[in-house]
């Protein structure tokens, strides 16, 4: 019987201006453990003309991660952050009750052509966490986890898994692994996961029981300790999961929390304009959707 409860396929989504494809949330799986969205950003070509520009936003409950394959994007926060972000590290923002960042293309590379390619997560901050002071960490790809076994390449990006821990300082047990393989491989990992699992293939694809997948899908596992896998030639996936909370998850736009009055109070404070300014970019903005994208379990 296979272990495959649920494929979510990329669906486009429009951020401003820039369409990812996105993962999480799902209609039928608004969260898997602890993640509760998932971008998968370009490959993009972005010119002095069409630039990435995230202009100042908020949010509340939630981590931030922002990981990339190729290109490089500006973070400033309301915390007086302004760091680069470039391949194989990462950016870990913990917006607690409240922080404002932007994204931008950096200033060096907004006169020619160059690539964007990454995923932004969002991961939930457990209940009596989600109103804790605002934090901003950036870990360096070699601070990163990296092993091979195998013939087969894995990173640990953030929490804990085969006996390791990312030095990503993450606030519930969680996971998220890349696993890259050159060769037909089979993958037997699943008595290093645990709570719930889902499998996304970046490129190539894997096999499981008798059947393909392939690149732009997310494999939501029934039981995480029963992953095992043949992951395909030049093949690079993802793994994201961990333990679920006991309550639910509401989300408003860029607010997330297990309190819709939290939600409701931050939602009026942006709409006000009572949040932090990023210093320099007191005057830009994105303004609260009149029609915000809501998802409700089903």
């Amino acid at each position: 019987m296979s272990n495959i409860d649920l494929i979510i396929e990329e669906r486009a989504a429009d951020i401003g201006k820039f369409l990812v494809g996105r993962l999480l949330p799902f209609r039928q799986k608004r969260m898997v453990g602890p993640f509760i969205y998932i971008d998968h950003m370009g490959p993009v070509k972005l010119s002095e003309r069409n630039h990435f520009d995230v202009l100042p936003h908020p949010h509340i409950g939630l981590s931030t991660l922002t990981y990339l394959f190729e290109g490089s994007i500006m973070h400033r926060d309301t915390l007086g952050n302004e760091m680069e972000i470039t391949p194989g590290a990462v950016n870990w923002m913990t917006a607690g009750k409240g922080i404002v960042h932007s994204e931008r293309t950096p200033e060096y590379l907004r006169h020619s052509e160059n690539l964007l390619h990454g995923l932004q997560i969002w991961v939930a901050l457990p209940k009596e966490l989600e109103q804790m002071n605002p934090e901003f960490f950036h870990i360096t790809a070699e601070q990163i986890p990296a092993w091979e076994q195998d013939g087969v390449n894995y990173k640990l990006i953030a929490g804990e898994a085969f006996k390791r821990t990312s030095v990503v300082p993450v606030y519930s047990r969680m996971y998220m692994i890349e696993i890259k393989s050159n060769e037909r491989k089979l993958i037997n990992i699943g008595d290093q996961l645990y709570g719930e699992s889902g499998l996304y293939i970046l490129e190539g694809g894997i096999e499981s029981d008798g059947q393909e997948y392939a690149s732009k899908q997310m494999l939501v596992t029934k039981e995480s300790h029963l992953c095992s896998f043949t992951i395909l030639p030049h093949s690079t996936i993802y793994i994201f999961g961990g333990e679920p909370f006991p309550e639910e998850r509401y989300i408003d736009w860029n607010f997330v929390s297990s309190d819709k009055e939290l939600i409701q109070a931050a939602k009026q404070k942006w709409i006000n304009q009572q949040f932090e300014k990023i210093k320099g970019e007191e005057e830009e903005y994105i303004p609260y959707p009149t029609v915000p994208p809501t998802f409700k379990r089903k």
